[in-house]
């Protein structure tokens, strides 16, 4: 059985920043990528909101410059993906998907979160091109233009009103006829008058050519079926924690994101760390991942030379 000091379960910035700081403290680091290796930022094209690119930088050239940051100081990156876990007591003990088994000193959790999608074909069909799950991220590629956001709690009313300030026109397509948003993020989406809200209305399909979204079928609760002109179609209908593999040891909040310790990423079992969107319901930026990515190797290093 292979023993590692280092187990970081997960690629995206979290993970590969983890296996940079971790790999250049000689901790030997071996990090398994997952099923979808650079994580969920590889679904969007040009990322223009990380530090360091001015002229924006494509999201898998910025996923492959880390993993090669992280390689270059002896990172062991693998293709893989844990499949089964034990963090009953030290040393940890994980099963690989091609049946190999690694003992760990400790464990750095960076599987991510992933966006809920409607589950429409056309949807699928035009994801970053003009489908996204994410305002802050590709909003800026939407300007004067006109755009749509699926969903009725806060954060469809935080991407809309976000949105507003950079498009010509935000189309909120909410299946009820009230919102499940507080108080306060209602009153700012009926107080910006570029928002226009659709009630009852589910989306249908997702309309677009070979350039991308051009817009979007709806049918409204009465059996009203219409076309809505529109750039970007943005879903803010929730993110889902892949922490599942995870619950049976460390604790989770209601949602299923694990829960770190204050401003750490230390979870409830000792040894164990957590960085990126799977600890992270409120900001989910790549940004924000790497720099708890970097926490968690800290954490990991202190832990381990203070055994």
């Amino acid at each position: 059985m292979e023993k590692v000091k280092v187990l970081i379960i997960g690629s995206g910035p979290a993970g590969y920043t983890a296996a940079i700081y971790a790999s250049r403290a000689s901790l030997s680091p071996v990090l398994y990528e997952g099923m979808e290796p650079g994580g969920q930022l590889t679904t969007t094209t040009i990322v223009e909101n990380y530090p360091g690119f001015a002229d924006g930088v494509d999201a898998n050239q910025l996923m492959g410059v880390m993993k090669a940051q992280a390689q270059r100081f002896g990172a062991d990156v693998r293709r893989g993906f844990v499949k089964a876990i034990d963090l009953s007591s030290r040393p940890f003990h994980a099963t690989i998907d091609d049946g190999a088994e690694i003992e760990a000193e400790t464990v750095i959790i960076a599987t991510g979160a992933t966006a809920r999608y409607l589950g429409l074909p056309s949807e699928r069909k035009f994801k970053g091109l003009g489908v996204s799950a994410c305002a802050t991220c590709d909003g800026f590629f939407y300007r004067r233009k006109d755009v749509a956001v699926v969903g009725g709690g806060d954060t469809a009313c935080e991407e809309a009103t976000y949105l507003a300030n950079l498009c010509n026109k935000v189309y909120m397509i909410v299946r009820r006829d009230v919102f499940r948003a507080s108080k306060a993020m209602q009153d700012k989406v009926f107080s910006t008058p570029n928002i226009e809200v659709l009630w009852n209305c589910n989306t249908q399909e997702v309309l677009g050519d070979e350039a991308g979204v051009t817009g979007a079928r709806l049918l409204r609760k009465d059996g009203e079926v219409f076309d809505i002109k529109i750039d970007g179609f943005f879903l803010a209908i929730g993110h889902h924690p892949n922490s599942e593999l995870f619950k049976e040891w460390v604790a989770t909040d209601e949602n299923g994101y694990i829960i770190t310790d204050g401003k750490t990423s230390k979870t409830s079992v000792e040894g164990v760390f957590a960085a990126g969107d799977v600890q992270d319901p409120h900001y989910r930026q790549a940004v924000t991942a790497a720099a708890s990515g970097c926490r968690a190797a800290l954490d990991a290093e202190r832990f381990l030379l203070n055994q």
